[in-house]
């Protein structure tokens, strides 16, 4: 299993160290989870924490503060249960970015 952080990264410094290194995003299963997110994800979470990007099958998150952040990596199981049905595109881990 993969560690986590309790703190969230701001998404500014992650989208700056991501575009460096990004060769490949998945907007196809990006759409599809943007599309199950609220059905997925508790509502209190779903309106004010967005699926960022997939990379390497890891889901990016943003949250609005560590609180958020959190929250989202104690429900990670249930969430990644939720897109298990996109077969081999599923992502397998969550990190959570906080919006700048």
């Amino acid at each position: 299993m993969s560690r986590h952080s309790d703190t969230p990264e701001l998404l500014s410094e992650l989208l700056k160290t991501m575009a460096k290194r990004v060769k490949k995003v998945d907007l196809v299963v990006l759409d599809e989870i943007r599309r199950l997110w609220p059905v997925v994800v508790d509502p209190t979470l779903s309106g004010v924490c967005q699926p960022e990007f997939v990379k390497n099958r890891v889901l990016v998150v943003s949250v609005p503060s560590g609180a958020y952040a959190q929250q989202i990596l104690l429900d990670q199981e249930t969430i990644l249960r939720g897109f298990s049905g996109l077969d081999d595109r599923a992502p397998i881990s969550l990190k959570t970015v906080q919006k700048a």
